[in-house]
């Protein structure tokens, strides 16, 4: 994927807004309880898989769709066509037969070359949890597509060669995901059989990588050996390592929890405004008939979004960001039914006591629970771009729904992966991980990353052709640094 579409915005937040307006007259209205509703019963779990080059990613990948059963029988003869006409060995009736990096990688150069360029999403389910899979390319020049995938995943899996060990694009993909905050991060040591299964060779990796994850600040790392060729401690436990009395990854990604499950009761409520819904004029004609059924809508106004954080009840305050405005949730829409409570990541349509102005952009959230809006921004920036950053440089800023004017006051450091301590830099190339005080045109809600996944996140968008620049954090705000010098 190219930096033109990057996100760190799941791509599948926009609520169904045609059908989220519900009845605000309260009559006939299907009253739902949160655990009633389709969200709160979902098993989603969304994962993806990172490392260096040539570590197995899409071998990885294809074995968990092959073994789970969820390649449909057309797909698998075509590929097994393929492989044969590549020359792949094995014997008849043998997984061995068959490319498994085929079934991930679809773009003709991917096929041609053996490796991964764009991320590669699949879908797949077990009796027992339904996946989003997003396959990374392993290449330094696609460290970008690394943070795409990651930056929506509840969990990623770090591929490292066991006859490699630690690489250096090994420890710039686990600072990502530190950046990341990603919940769970998994290493697996794939070709373990290339090694004659070693117990040695495994803990001397194993030690590396934590002591990487201790450098950095990666909590609760799981290493697993694997063989994503052999298939060993992918789907099923194997023989061939009964010195490793863990789970199978599989097993491993069945019982993780989930983002949403973490952070639920950990994070106040959160929405940032995407639409106001206002039925009204040429766009409902129906309104203008006061016998109709829909004239009940005539005065409806709501404001729909994603859920970024929290929930949110019926009769709760909440106060609209950045005017401060208060107001208390007097309704509730989801799929056209009433809802006495929303919780993240539904998509809703809030109703609420006071007429206030409120727009695209702007965020409600509980009251009494968020500071001060700033127009300084602090940040931790993963640069994506071939454009390098420099400062006085004039940028957008993306933030939830919002844009804004920024300027690059100052590039304040730059990540070492060697010692993972930040060196003084005048500027950011492609792949670098670095820090950066930028001024906005107008204030923003900004909360700092480490406390707010979602709503501490942003972009950094290029002003003259829409390109992605980089994906930002925002750090703690170490006080207000006013500098008349620049003008935006």
């Amino acid at each position: 994927m190219s930096a033109t579409n990057t996100s760190v915005v799941d791509p599948q937040a926009l609520p169904n807004l045609a059908s989220s307006a519900g009845d605000p007259s309260g009559q006939g209205a299907q009253v739902a309880t949160p655990a009633e509703t389709p969200l709160e019963q979902s098993t989603l779990f969304r994962f993806a898989t990172a490392g260096s080059v040539d570590d197995g990613k899409s071998t990885l990948v294809g074995r968990l769709l092959h073994d789970s059963k969820a390649i449909l029988a057309d797909t698998l003869d075509a590929v097994t066509r393929t492989s044969a006409d590549r020359g792949f060995g094995g014997e008849n009736g043998s997984t061995q037969k068959i490319d498994l990096a085929l079934l991930t990688d679809g773009l003709r150069a991917e096929r041609e070359q053996g490796i991964t360029i764009d991320v590669a999403y699949r879908y797949f389910a077990t009796d027992r949890r339904s996946f989003i899979l997003a396959d990374c390319p392993g290449h330094i020049q696609y460290t970008k597509n690394t943070v795409t995938g990651a930056s929506t995943a509840d969990a990623v899996v770090v591929l490292i060669d066991a006859r490699k060990g630690v690489l250096e694009q090994t420890r710039r993909h686990l600072s990502v995901l530190r950046l990341l905050r990603v919940p769970n991060v998994v290493v697996a040591v794939n070709k373990i059989d290339l090694v004659d299964f070693s117990e040695d060779i495994f803990r001397t990796i194993e030690t590396d990588v934590q002591g990487v994850a201790v450098s950095i600040g990666l909590d609760d790392v799981v290493v697993i050996p694997v063989s994503a060729l052999e298939g060993d401690n992918v789907v099923e436990r194997s023989a061939h390592t009964p010195w490793y009395t863990g789970s199978s990854l599989l097993d491993l990604l069945e019982t993780l929890p989930t983002t949403d499950e973490l952070e639920r009761g950990l994070e106040p409520f959160r929405l940032p405004v995407q639409l106001v819904i206002r039925p009204q004029g040429a766009l409902a004609p129906e309104l203008s008939n006061a016998d109709d059924a829909g004239a009940s809508f005539r005065d409806y106004r709501a404001y729909a979004g994603q859920l970024a954080s929290g929930g949110v009840s019926v009769g709760e305050s909440i106060t609209v960001l950045p005017s401060g405005r208060t107001a208390t949730v007097v309704g509730i829409d989801f799929a056209g039914r009433s809802l006495d409570r929303a919780v993240a990541p539904q998509s809703v349509s809030l109703r609420l006591s006071e007429e206030i102005d409120i727009a695209r952009g702007d965020v409600i959230a509980a009251t009494g629970t968020f500071g001060e809006v700033s127009q300084d921004l602090y940040a931790e920036l993963c640069w994506l771009s071939t454009k390098p950053l420099r400062e006085g440089s004039k940028v957008l800023i993306k933030h939830g729904s919002k844009t804004v004017q920024g300027l690059i006051r100052a590039v304040t450091g730059k990540l070492e992966l060697e010692s993972f301590d930040y060196q003084a830099a005048s500027g950011l190339e492609l792949n670098d991980i670095g820090t950066a005080q930028i001024r906005l045109a107008s204030p923003l809600p900004i909360e700092t990353y480490a406390l707010h996944r979602r709503t501490g996140a942003f972009l950094v968008i290029d002003p003259q052709d829409g390109n992605t620049l980089a994906a930002g954090l925002v750090r703690d705000h170490p006080g207000d640094h006013e500098d008349e010098r620049y003008n935006i």
